[in-house]
């Protein structure tokens, strides 16, 4: 839908009070000219931005708003801010069960705003998970909760998929959060199928690829070397590839992992899948440390959040660094840009 851009906001969730994402949704409200950030509201309480803006010694004009079209109006002169009513007693560095219901309540409201047709994208500033453990939260983090919420308004299942992009890679790691040792039983056929098919129709549809280049990673060292080393690269990676290529995807492997991200490597692809977490996340952190981001592929809604935690070590110091935040809200305005709420929800 053309102009879309001009029409809706994006919705920016406040994240864990005592850690570090108020502080760059500070930051990048003040960068927002010098790096042509869209508009943006976040959903919150203003007690607590205003507390970290008087920590870091940088006051912030803010405005309180009912609705998240009145944030294009004054986005240029204020911060917008929807004002949860919820507690926001907090303490820097020092995360409580507390301020957990504002947590969780910012990121439902912004899946609502969004059903609604009244938010375009949501960028997400990084939670606490032990925190919210503490009040009850049940998802094993923040991208499965969003996957829930949305199933909730539309009735349907989905299966979310985590990417971290930056200018000179992105990656996606198969399994997330899991021990090592449970890794190998987790991968099968239908996994590898469903998440490669995830990133080609996610990466056509709002990176404008025509045919996304896929590479896939071996479990195991060199990819197995001929079963030496193991046998899932072989009976499990290879026919799962070799099956979804028949289905018109660019997709190659499984590849040795150390070979596959030095420079020359990484000019073959556009998107490297990975069997676990640290297998994709070292290198892109090696890489591009500061500017990555968290992108939720395989939702029928645009979700980024930066690729850092609460950094609770810095909180209120006013060092923290709002460069993946900053990407974080320009990546959800590229990706939301000319799709509209409706398209976005209904092709599914």
């Amino acid at each position: 839908m053309e102009g879309t851009e001009n029409k809706l906001p994006i919705a920016v969730t406040i994240g864990e009070p005592s850690g570090i994402g108020p502080e760059v949704l500070i930051k990048s409200w003040f960068k927002r000219r010098e790096h042509s950030i869209p508009p943006f509201f976040v959903i919150g309480s203003p007690d607590i931005i205003q507390k970290h803006a008087q920590q870091i010694r940088l006051p912030i004009p803010l405005e309180v708003i009912e609705h998240p079209s009145e944030a294009i109006e004054i986005y240029n002169r204020c911060l917008p801010i929807v004002d949860l009513g919820l507690d926001s007693d907090f303490h820097f560095a020092v995360p409580g069960q507390n301020t957990a219901e504002i947590v969780i309540k910012a990121i439902d409201c912004a899946v609502d705003f969004i059903m609604r047709g009244q938010a375009r994208a949501m960028a997400t500033a990084p939670i606490h998970k032990a925190a919210l453990y503490s009040a009850g939260f049940t998802s094993p983090g923040h991208t499965e909760y969003l996957a829930e919420q949305v199933q909730k308004h539309i009735g349907q299942e989905f299966q979310s998929v985590m990417m971290l992009a930056s200018e000179e890679l992105c990656v996606v790691p198969l399994t997330i959060h899991e021990p090592l040792h449970k890794v190998p039983e987790l991968i099968n056929h239908a996994l590898l199928a469903r998440t490669i098919r995830t990133i080609h129709d996610s990466m056509k549809k709002y990176f404008g690829l025509a045919s996304p280049r896929i590479v896939v990673s071996g479990l195991n060292p060199h990819a197995g070397e001929n079963n030496s080393m193991g046998t899932e690269d072989s009976q499990i990676i290879a026919p799962a590839i070799e099956a979804i290529q028949k289905q018109g995807i660019d997709v190659k492997g499984p590849l040795p992992a150390d070979t596959m991200f030095h420079k020359a490597a990484r000019a073959q692809y556009d998107v490297a899948l990975c069997m676990y977490h640290d297998q994709a996340l070292i290198p892109i952190k090696t890489i591009d440390f500061d500017a990555g981001v968290n992108v939720t592929l395989g939702l029928p809604i645009v979700r980024t959040s930066p690729d850092h935690g609460t950094a609770l070590n810095i909180a209120g110091r006013g060092t923290a660094n709002p460069t993946s935040m900053i990407n974080s809200l320009k990546l959800a305005d590229r990706m939301s840009k000319n799709i509209s709420p409706f398209e976005m929800i209904h092709d599914v």
